[in-house]
């Protein structure tokens, strides 16, 4: 299990790259939207990077390659835990009565949230999976280390 963990894991710096700058964006953008629409917010600027970076990231990185529905299934349970924590711990603010609360109601927020967030995986994937093929060529898409400069 840790062999395969670490070798899902181990990748070229090019994908790594490629992941932080549109998880960084996404996050950002996501942070901005949510204030913006007043549906929910991080409390500290922070922690986009510490979520989308340091906790998404790794994550994608195990699912890459599965099938979308997988990632998906599999995201739920990363995002649940995710927004629950942030959530519970107060470290992430909603919006009373914002439009999440209004369509599903409150008591479905981080339900709706957490089915929402777990596309990141799948989606995240595919999107950085072509990005790289697109700017670096297949061998980096493909995550593949070169044997001269190993990340």
């Amino acid at each position: 299990m840790k062999n395969f963990l670490i070798s899902r894991l181990k990748v070229n710096y090019k994908l790594i790259l490629v992941y932080v700058v549109v998880y960084l964006v996404a996050g950002i953008a996501m942070n901005e939207f949510g204030k913006w629409a007043e549906i929910a917010r991080f409390e500290s600027s922070w922690q986009i990077f510490t979520t989308y970076v340091l906790y998404m990231i790794p994550i994608s990185l195990l699912l890459r390659g599965f099938s979308w529905h997988t990632q998906y299934a599999y995201g739920l349970i990363a995002m649940g835990i995710l927004e629950f924590l942030g959530y519970a711990l107060e470290s992430s603010y909603a919006y009373p009565g914002n439009i999440l609360d209004q369509w599903f109601g409150i008591r479905n927020f981080s339900l709706a949230m957490t089915l929402f967030f777990a596309v990141y995986f799948p989606a995240g994937n595919a999107l950085v999976a072509a990005i790289t093929k697109g700017v670096f060529g297949e061998k980096a898409a493909s995550g593949e280390l070169d044997s001269r400069k190993q990340f």
